[in-house]
């Protein structure tokens, strides 16, 4: 597009210097063919060959003794410029002549050579020049007239102070007028190149007051910069939907975690007002089995604001990993075996698989041991009680992959492109854990700031399938 700017700019300046010229080559033929019908001012290449002729005939005149004579080549000259000549001596009387019309003078006065040689002849029809020959010690001149119809000579009498002044003005006329020309032929390039430029311009205006319908035809010079607002402005649309979408999820959220934080807390506070009382007289099993409720929703609470803290942490990208050299497959192994250990999943069937005792991993442990927890959590709380889990390490070239698999319910298409989003909850969460809404997304993104990759495949009714992805540790690391 740039060059096709560029290019009709160029144009347009070419235009305009071809324009012009072309104006003034009309003023000056008009300038001349109005000198030719009302000045009188012609301008021919024959005077000039009139007068060479005129200049060089003196060599093809002879003076002898006995008279005048002129050559053979002469007279076929003059018989083919149409002309005749008289030559006179020193008194203007004519000794010699050729061709001579019959009504042409044989003596001539000073002032008569001179009004012939200023003024065409009526009378002979005849334009004459005059010429000069030197013999037997005279000096005679002749007189050539061109009888020719076409040729006319004008003498023309001038003030250099008045030419000066004509010059001026005329080249201060030429310049306003080209200058004029210019201007109209710029000012209609211009307003086609700027007419799309203000329909742009009013689209970007529309765009930033949030307005994002805008449509272009793609079309002209400026097509390319039409397509890209068009994208621009689906782009924004876009965006904007997936902002309102995420503000719905956020309000939806912080009205689910706002509910799932008053439940425990009306425990604590409940038990705790009934243990203060003074009318209540609690024996000791009743205060402990009081005090473990408090602990229980009181960990579920720290879980909730550790999960929020971690989650900000890692989308503001102000974690820092401590990254060591660790087994995975132990790794795992332990985060199977604490889930096990919960009381509220003691009875789920988690079969650990994998393909090396030893793989070691280049990771901070404590934040994998999260995500794999995660996972695995999140497999528990979606199915039911039968549903078997499969944690699997496996050993690739230059990658460990970490599957956590069942067959339980699955996920819905339009959920399992929402897993790893902050603040979303499937519709299938079990009773015994409603969480934060951020486990997956907690994942995912430990996940990536590791370097690795998370993928889930689900068909709802058949089960679901999520792949972590991790960089091995290499053989010079293992000592660190």
């Amino acid at each position: 597009m740039k060059w096709r700017l560029t290019g009709r700019y160029l144009a347009s300046v070419v235009l305009i210097v071809v324009v012009v010229i072309f104006i003034n080559i009309l003023v000056a033929t008009g300038t001349f063919i109005y000198q030719k019908v009302f000045a009188q001012h012609p301008f021919y290449q024959e005077e000039a060959s009139a007068e060479a002729v005129t200049r060089s005939f003196s060599k093809e005149i002879v003076i002898s003794e006995s008279g005048m004579a002129i050559t053979g080549q002469g007279k076929e000259m003059l018989e083919h410029n149409h002309a005749w000549i008289q030559i006179l001596d020193e008194d203007g009387k004519q000794v010699y002549g050729y061709l001579v019309p019959s009504g042409a003078k044989t003596k001539y006065t000073p002032l008569d050579i001179v009004q012939t040689y200023k003024y065409i002849e009526k009378e002979l029809m005849s334009t004459v020049f005059v010429g000069e020959k030197a013999g037997n010690g005279k000096r005679y001149s002749y007189l050539i007239g061109f009888q020719n119809p076409y040729l006319e000579r004008n003498i023309l009498t001038y003030d250099i102070r008045t030419v000066g002044r004509f010059l001026q003005i005329g080249i201060l006329t030429v310049l306003c007028v080209d200058g004029f020309i210019a201007l109209c032929i710029a000012y209609l390039f211009s307003k086609r190149l700027t007419r799309p430029l203000h329909a742009l311009i009013d689209g970007i205006k529309q765009l930033a007051h949030k307005n994002y319908r805008v449509r272009y035809e793609i079309k002209g010079i400026y097509k390319d910069v039409f397509y890209n607002v068009n994208v621009l402005s689906e782009e924004l649309r876009a965006s904007e939907e997936e902002r309102k979408k995420l503000d719905r999820m956020k309000e939806e959220w912080i009205a689910n975690i706002t509910h799932d934080i008053k439940t425990p807390l009306a425990s604590v506070q409940g038990y705790a007002e009934m243990m203060k009382d003074k009318d209540y007289e609690f024996t000791v099993e009743e205060m402990r089995d009081y005090a473990e409720v408090i602990e229980r929703k009181s960990l579920y609470l720290k879980d909730v604001i550790e999960d929020l803290n971690l989650s900000t942490r890692l989308k503001n990208k102000g974690l820092s990993l401590n990254l060591k050299s660790v087994n995975i497959v132990s790794l795992v192994r332990n985060a199977v075996i604490d889930t096990l250990n919960d009381a509220r999943y003691g009875n789920r069937n988690i079969d650990f698989k994998y393909s090396d005792e030893l793989i070691l991993v280049e990771a901070d442990d404590i934040l994998i041991r999260r995500a794999v927890a995660n996972l695995i959590y999140n497999a528990v709380v979606h199915n039911n009680e039968d549903v078997a889990v499969q944690v699997r390490v496996e050993k690739e070239r230059d990658f460990v992959r970490i599957v956590v698999e069942d067959h339980g319910k699955g996920i819905k298409k339009e959920e399992l492109e929402r897993i790893f989003d902050r603040y979303y909850r499937g519709t299938n969460t079990g009773e015994l854990h409603k969480g934060s809404g951020l486990g997956m997304a907690i994942a995912h993104d430990i996940v990536e700031a590791h370097g690795g990759e998370i993928h889930v495949a689900s068909q709802l009714g058949r089960g679901t399938r999520i792949e972590m992805e991790l960089g091995m540790t290499k053989a010079g690391d293992v000592s660190r």
